[in-house]
């Protein structure tokens, strides 16, 4: 069974101080939760980057000096920006992070109603440019799949030449409007993807740690941290996304499974590093 590829997602665009007040929104903050997730054992930062009064963004810039901050202390460590964005954004503003060409970006494959009247759009032809734009910067694509019909969607995408193979998928469980986190739903999911395909699990809130457990045993990866839940256990929050990270490694190692280094994880994802 290859070693467990544990990716932290530091910050998201979503959850705020209130929340715990520990989640970073300033370069220093961001780098300081992506040093303590690094040294508990993640291999990957998916970053989404805060103006400073925590308000998501999307400019090249600031994801630039964020990821410098990041380098600077973690070295080796692969840095995986999102290109979600915000709803109203163009697709060449939410893809500006790529325009640094880092090693891995993620790619949405479908639209998703997040609760009232908040959308998150991905066309088809949304899907096409990303995927068209990420090939052509040498960019590994983490395809988010908040439904089983988004897999679809890539699989369908991957034949026409839009995602290239092997394909690696993050299942994004348990959000409002999308798949739930119940251990049926990940079996589900994972019997969905090719053979030849990685994936990464990322369990929402409550499902965050039993679909963690789930994927180690299975041979899957993890992603944990702030962006996705912030309580490293029912009622108490966790001081750092590297306590998160660091259950995570606990969980593996009682499970049999060992930690990939970032050098192992781009093997694994067949990443060639930049």
């Amino acid at each position: 069974m290859a070693k467990l590829i544990i990716t932290a997602a530091i910050c998201g665009a979503e959850v705020l101080k209130e929340h715990n007040p520990a989640v970073p929104y300033t370069i220093e903050e961001c780098a300081r939760e992506a040093k303590s997730a690094y040294d508990a054992g993640a291999s990957i930062i998916h970053l989404h980057v805060r103006n400073d009064d925590g308000t998501p963004t999307q400019d090249k810039k600031r994801f630039k000096d964020v990821m410098d901050a990041i380098y600077k202390l973690c070295p080796d460590v692969i840095i995986q920006p999102s290109t979600g964005g915000a709803v109203g954004m163009t697709n060449d503003e939410r893809l500006q992070p790529t325009e640094l060409i880092p090693e891995m970006a993620t790619l949405d494959c479908g639209t998703l109603n997040f609760g009232g009247d908040d959308i998150f759009e991905n066309t088809e032809n949304t899907i096409k440019y990303f995927g068209t734009k990420m090939i052509e910067r040498g960019i590994k694509p983490e395809l988010e799949v908040f439904d089983k019909s988004m897999i679809d969607m890539a699989l369908r995408l991957g034949k026409k030449g839009f995602i290239q193979s092997p394909m690696h998928f993050d299942f994004v469980m348990g959000v409002n409007g999308g798949i739930s986190g119940e251990l049926r739903d990940f079996v589900f999911l994972r019997g969905s993807i090719p053979a030849d395909a990685t994936y990464t699990v990322a369990g929402v809130g409550r499902y965050e740690f039993p679909l963690a457990a789930a994927a180690i045993i299975d041979g899957g990866h993890v992603r944990v941290g702030f962006e996705d839940n912030v309580f490293l256990s029912k009622g108490v929050l966790a001081k750092s996304n590297g306590e998160l990270v660091a259950k995570v490694v606990r969980m593996a190692k009682e499970l049999g499974r060992d930690i990939a280094s970032p050098a192992e994880a781009r093997e694994i994802l067949g990443i060639k590093a930049k």
